[in-house]
């Protein structure tokens, strides 16, 4: 015998009850990625004043990236909007993945902007050019790094909360913009002092490298994202542990799969109990254990399926079986 329960109820969850009225209306806020629109439209402007004042190619760079911000801001709300769309007889779990692909594309823009700057920078360093007006370049490329650290921070701290990974790796995108001005203001300062004019191009060439760096990171939390990776490992640990809280003697579980979709996370897991239950007494057990497995992560969706304990084929019909006997006997 096989039952399948699912706990759908995520506003009696009292940790998500503030975010409810707030974000499930549209699954995720806009709000945060509109204003990374404005700022990536304003701070285009502003470097691409600063880069016609001093002829700078890390200045250039700087707004490059800005404008890479402006394209992936953009795919960001677009994919907001689609994930937050009801489930439908093609998407039964949703449409929240499309959040991984969004992560990826930034990834990609990244790196396509890193190699532009970067072939750049080189032709730079083999003819060099005379940097001008560099003072008022660089308070101009300053305050666009100031509201780019502004709202970065906001992408950032909605994102972690909501657990939003388009939020997060837009933020993390307008950080890496951050620290890129920082780099640059920091090297053109030196270039005004000593008049070195090849540190202009070296200082694009270390944006670039650090522009791949962030561009690597996006790609692989997207690719994790896409191929339905597990919940770290510590989140695993706490789902067990909570589970083996609630059961009776006689009773156990094994086959626990967990994984995550944007901003939604799944378990599901078989639950062995004696073959003589009735349905109400399984029915009501399982209505505890998935109370504690919501307890330990609020707002997740939990999937349990109810088989005899003392049948053999209750033991045999999982991939996952050896694995986890494996991880078992190395304990």
């Amino acid at each position: 015998m096989r039952l399948r329960f699912q706990n759908g109820d995520r506003t009696s969850i009292p940790v998500l009850k503030p975010l409810y009225k707030t974000c499930m209306s549209a699954s995720h806020p806009r709000y945060p990625v509109i204003l990374s629109i404005a700022a990536a439209l304003v701070t285009i402007a502003m470097k691409g004043i600063a880069w016609r004042l001093t002829g700078s190619v890390g200045l250039l760079s700087d707004a490059v990236e800005s404008l890479v911000n402006l394209v992936a801001a953009l795919t960001a709300l677009f994919c907001l909007w689609f994930a937050s769309r009801p489930v439908d007889p093609s998407h039964t779990y949703g449409h929240e993945k499309i959040e991984y692909f969004s992560s990826g594309l930034e990834g990609v823009f990244i790196m396509v902007a890193a190699g532009g700057i970067a072939w750049y920078a080189v032709s730079r360093l083999i003819e060099p050019q005379p940097l001008e007006e560099l003072g008022p370049g660089l308070v101009v490329t300053t305050i666009a790094a100031l509201i780019n650290f502004a709202v970065a921070q906001i992408l950032l701290r909605v994102g972690r909360r909501v657990g939003s990974i388009v939020l997060e790796a837009d933020g993390q995108h307008l950080m890496t913009d951050v620290w890129t001005s920082v780099g640059v203001v920091l090297g053109l300062v030196l270039v005004w002092l000593t008049g070195w004019l090849p540190l202009d191009p070296l200082i694009a060439l270390a944006v670039s490298a650090n522009i791949v760096w962030t561009a690597y990171d996006l790609m692989r939390r997207s690719f994790n994202g896409l191929m339905d990776h597990s919940l770290p490992e510590k989140e695993q640990k706490l789902l067990r542990s909570s589970i083996e809280k609630v059961l009776p003697t006689g009773v156990t579980f094994h086959a626990l799969r967990t994984r995550q979709a944007g901003s939604r996370r799944f378990v599901d897991f078989h639950l062995l109990v004696p073959g003589a239950w009735s349905v109400r007494k399984a029915h009501d057990l399982t209505g505890k254990v998935e109370q504690a497995v919501c307890e330990a992560l609020p707002g997740i969706e939990a999937t349990v399926h109810i088989e005899p304990i003392e049948e053999k084929a209750s033991w045999e019909d999982s991939a996952l079986l050896p694995l986890e006997q494996q991880q078992n006997t190395g304990k």
